[in-house]
């Protein structure tokens, strides 16, 4: 057993020896007469006395430096070594990353470190303290990553919660081989305290040969590691380690933690505890080998109160309840092979309802609290409809012997994949149509058929290491649609993956602060990093532009190929495109073409010219702000340029024809009849690229458009209004043409191409909002708006996209001052203050909310808001009201709103950084959040931690709008006083980039821009007096 012990100084004398000195010396003062006797006394006095002193010197001298490197170890970072006497070791981060040598001052059995300046002070070290010597030589050899000398196979996991204390205790044994001789064994930890440690080696069956001891065990911080040092390397064979731990159940929304909610059945106050373990989580909540190519079988026993009310569920269903007192152990059935990150457990006293997936006799349960079960029947719906479709175009069937989803109250992530326990955000899982709008009701579609999706692509399949997570993600990510669109045909899903995915990709991955999808990383703050827009939303588009290429048949077999060669382990970019490679009748390299997609980041621009019957295809990278065409850029071995499959139609034949655009070619020439009028290219903006014409094409292309929009497909239309405004906030078209491509919104009728003209609108928004022109913009913007919004009203129907549109354009039109909609939504959001019962239709409730309070703008208002906020049971309604408190102009209002954000009994954990961006959203709000994040940085970065994703992407949010040189410089200067990032390092770089292509895009377009709107305007007043 390895324990921390208190022992005594052992450089100074005791008491007891100074007296029998001192007693010493006074007896042999009284024989003068004899004189050897007293010099060899007074010798032996003075040596003894010399000793005393520098005995005394030197302890005082090391106490004082002991405080001094204590001190320094307390702001740096421990390292705590156990062996037969336990010392703890302060170790600078930057030593322990970079693996310097260190040296051991030794005092009282402890060892404090500092550096070392010279070689022989190193010797000195190691010849004085083997166990630092040891600890050095096992830090040399330690990485991010594992050892490949070790391989999982089963955990067995016990863990003992303890709501009341808010902490846990645990064991587990990992049975593990060793396939190399090694002489350590890390385990990842975080957050964790380990206690008890023992090796054992096993034969083949499974009989123990031999109790190992540990020489040295430690614990590294910084790279996550419970080490075991052995004396000789392990031979090759099977092991299993058994360890001891307790952790923490507080201040955090990932690994293992507890939350609460409030029951209203009961009128109680109820405790959970949940888990969140991807993507390096799962080290907070046990010891483990957390990497995702190191799948094992999980025994998983989770102690519950017993006579209560509470149950738990894993991954697996329920082996066994052994009752212990006031504790009952719940034990499950052993899991299949999977990785750490999707093991899961939930402590609840959540009801659910169930029925059996079709085709099956595998039960799909919703869980959530009892007060909320009757918002559990859509998904339970959903997901039952989903997997039977899955089964279907996967061809393998669902694996495991039930699928629970749960609603978790405080929940970091949308939702979690946990294999056969897949859990929620309230508000992904929960659909009450009293409440929930078109959109509440498409998400909830939407992240249970992205999750359940997981339950192959990821679970059954995993990413062999985390630089392929678009495997994953872009997978679930592209499939959810087509999940959503066989159970909601009508919801037009594949042409909302445009507005919904594609565009906003592409905007990021125009930038220089982007990253290719399949990229090294290797620290857990990298890998955080990770899940982000691109490896979701550009894997998501990939995979659509590669199946319209091989075509949708030979996709789907392919997929099944891949699932079927690589089940129940692991597989990478590499082993997918060779699946689709052996599809027959493909006459061209997918993965040379593929390859110029994963490999590098961005994406080109395709640029047409017209040369008679012919059309010259030539292409760059596209790139948002003009100035980083100058900007030396990291390399890429296909010099950013792709094998581009451009798809074409023409006003002759609609039929979309398809060649490829190889990135080794200067240019493509496509040759058409000589009566074809214009070309289309990227038909249904299949391909992940951008399109620039020249003007005269434009110009014909929104001639047609404006004869007939039917001649044009929605995605096309949505198309053609998003690449046009793309590429004139880059420079690379004439902003007059977006301009004019806008004007055909007076006659669109659709979701698709408003969604894209509601976007352009806000941006272009932003961008005035502060100069002259913004007063010619409303003018425009009001006028493009109102025969939607006059057709529209705010009277709700029963058709879902038409609800959608409803809302999209009502909110633009509010923002932008159209007058009518802002007094309808006052007279509304009166009616409600009046009356609470009278709530607005769930489709407009927002609008009604957030501009009705803002156009009351009264602190009685706000504060009757925010009591009914601080009510409200459903999790959907909460954050329409929650938004709505920061639409108020008044700034103290919005400050108080801040300050009362932080206290988690007012905003969930889950909502705080969603909240902050909704105040920086309001222009009155936007100088006090970026006031308040600079001010209070430290203090976030202590409750949240420098890895949390939300935290570092509320600057993005926040600078967004930033636009002067003067916000430039004091995002530069912040960045500079906290120069440590964690997982939000490109969320800085991105904010930077924006920031500078607004100030770029003032100084090009201002003046062009305010000429066509102050032309528009004219005309505008001109068509009115008409009238």
């Amino acid at each position: 057993m390895y324990a921390t012990k208190n022992v005594r100084p052992r450089s100074s004398l005791s008491t007891d020896d100074n007296h029998r000195i001192k007693d010493t010396t006074r007896v042999h003062k009284k024989s003068p007469s004899n004189t050897v006797l007293t010099l060899v006394a007074f010798c032996v006095f003075l040596l003894v006395l010399c000793t005393f002193l520098l005995g005394a010197l030197v302890y005082v001298g090391k106490n004082i430096a002991d405080e001094h490197l204590k001190q320094q170890a307390n702001s740096a970072g421990s390292l705590t070594v156990f062996n037969d006497t336990v010392r703890t070791i302060y170790v600078d981060r930057d030593q322990l990353l970079s693996t310097k040598p260190i040296l051991s001052v030794l005092s009282d059995n402890r060892a404090y470190t500092t550096q070392v300046p010279t070689t022989r002070k190193v010797h000195a070290m190691a010849a004085i303290s083997p166990e630092i010597r040891a600890v050095s030589r096992v830090l040399q050899k330690l990485t991010y990553r594992l050892p490949k000398a070790l391989q999982p196979q089963k955990y067995k996991l016990d863990l003992r919660p303890d709501f009341d204390a808010k902490s846990y205790t645990g064991n587990i044994s990992i049975y593990l081989q060793v396939l190399d001789p090694i002489a350590f064994i890390p385990v990842h930890i975080n957050q964790l305290n380990v206690s008890h440690g023992q090796l054992q080696r096993l034969d083949d069956s499974g009989a123990l040969l031999a109790e190992i001891k540990p020489t040295l065990s430690f614990a590294h911080p910084d790279l996550e590691y419970w080490v075991s040092e052995f004396d000789q390397p392990l031979e090759v064979g099977n092991y299993t380690l058994h360890l001891k731990f307790n952790g923490s159940l507080v201040d955090r929304l990932t690994g293992m933690y507890q939350s609460s909610y409030y029951d209203s059945v009961t009128n109680r106050s109820r405790h959970i505890i949940s888990t969140k373990f991807e993507p390096t989580y799962a080290r907070r909540a046990f010891p483990c080998f957390d990497e995702p190519h190191l799948k094992a079988q999980f025994v998983i026993t989770v102690a519950r109160p017993s006579g209560s009310e509470y149950h738990v569920l894993s991954n697996m269903p329920v082996a066994s309840e052994h009752i212990e007192g006031d504790l009952t152990e719940v034990t499950f059935e052993e899991t299949v092979p999977m990785s750490t990150y999707l093991a899961a457990f939930v402590v609840s006293d959540f009801a659910h309802i169930s029925k059996k997936i079709g085709g099956t006799n595998i039960d799909i349960s919703v869980f959530a609290p009892k007060a909320q079960i009757p918002k559990a029947q859509y998904a339970l719906d959903t997901g039952a409809g989903v997997i039977e479709y899955y089964i279907d175009i996967f061809n393998i069937s669902y694996p495991l012997p039930k699928l629970d989803m749960v609603a978790i109250p405080d929940f970091v992530s949308g939702a979690m994949e946990n294999w056969g326990l897949v859990t929620y955000r309230e508000t992904a899982l929960l659909y009450d149509e009293k409440t929930s709008s078109s959109a509440n009701k498409q998400r909830v579609a939407s992240v249970v058929a992205h999750e359940l999706a997981h339950q192959w692509f990821g679970n059954l399949v995993t990413m062999k290491w985390w630089n392929d997570l678009w495997l994953n993600e872009g997978f679930a990510s592209f499939i959810e649609y087509k999940g959503v669109q066989y159970m909601h045909p009508d919801w037009d899903m594949l042409n909302q993956f445009v507005i919904d995915e594609l565009h906003p990709v592409l905007k990021i991955d125009s930038t220089l602060a982007s990253h290719p999808i399949v990229k090294t990383i290797e620290s857990p703050a990298e890998i955080t990093e990770y899940f982000d827009t691109i490896t979701y939303s550009k894997g998501a588009s990939l995979v659509r532009m590669l199946e319209n290429l091989v075509t949708e048949e030979k996709l789907k077999n392919a997929t099944t190929r891949y699932l079927y060669r690589h089940i129940y382990s692991t597989a990478t970019t590499e082993d997918y495109l060779t699946a689709v490679e052996e599809e027959e009748g493909l006459d061209f390299d997918v993965k040379q073409i593929m390859q110029t997609w994963t490999e590098q980041m961005g994406l080109p621009v395709v640029e047409v010219v017209k040369d008679g019957n012919n059309y010259r295809l030539k292409q760059k990278r596209f790139l948002a702000n003009q100035d980083d065409y100058n900007v030396e850029v990291e390399p890429s071995s296909f010099n950013y340029r792709w094998s581009i499959p451009i798809t074409y139609i023409t006003s002759a034949d609609s039929t979309p024809k398809t060649t490829i655009f190889s990135y080794n070619d200067n240019q493509l020439v496509i040759s058409v009849p000589s009566t074809v009028s214009w070309v289309k290219f990227n038909k249904d903006q299949v391909g992940y690229y951008r399109v620039n014409y020249a003007e005269e094409q434009w110009k014909t292309l929104l001639e047609a458009l404006k004869n007939s929009r039917e001649t044009f497909s929605t995605a096309d239309r949505a198309h053609l209004l998003n690449d046009a405004n793309a590429l004139a906030d880059a420079a690379q078209l004439d902003y007059t043409i977006a301009l004019d491509l806008s004007t055909y919104l007076e006659d669109e009728k659709d979701y698709v191409p408003w969604s894209v003209g509601t976007a352009s609108l806000t941006s272009l928004r932003n961008r005035v909002y502060y100069t002259s022109l913004y007063k010619d913009f409303t003018t425009y913007a009001r006028k493009l708006l109102s025969p939607i919004v006059e057709k529209l009203t705010f009277t709700v129907g029963t058709d879902h996209l038409e609800n959608k549109l409803r809302n999209k354009v009502l909110n633009a039109a509010c923002r932008v001052g159209h007058e009518s909609s802002l007094q309808q939504a006052a007279t509304l959001f009166k009616q409600w203050l009046t009356n609470p019962d009278t709530r607005p239709s769930p489709d407009v409730r927002d609008v009604v909310y957030y501009f009705g309070l803002q156009e009351v703008n009264t602190e009685a208002a706000w504060d009757q808001v925010w009591q009914l906020y601080l009510s409200e049971p459903d999790a959907q309604e909460k954050v329409k009201l929650m938004n709505a408190l920061a639409a108020i102009k008044v700034p103290w209002l919005l400050q108080r709103y801040i300050n009362l954000a932080w206290d988690e009994k007012n905003v969930r954990r889950q909502d705080y950084f969603s909240l902050l961006g909704q105040i920086s959203a309001n222009p009155v709000g936007q100088s006090l959040v970026w006031d308040y994040v600079r001010e209070n940085w430290e203090r976030l970065v202590e409750r949240f931690g420098i890895n949390e994703r939300t935290l570092g992407n509320i600057i993005p949010t926040i600078t967004g709008r930033f636009a002067t040189q003067t916000k430039l410089e004091e995002m530069q200067q912040f960045f500079a006083k906290y120069p440590e990032a964690g997982a939000g390092t490109a969320a800085r770089q991105r904010a930077l980039e924006t920031v500078k292509a607004n100030i770029k895009w003032l100084e090009l377009n201002q003046g062009q821009v305010g000429k066509w709107l102050a032309n528009y305007a004219q005309q505008a007043a001109v068509s009115n007096r008409i009238n």
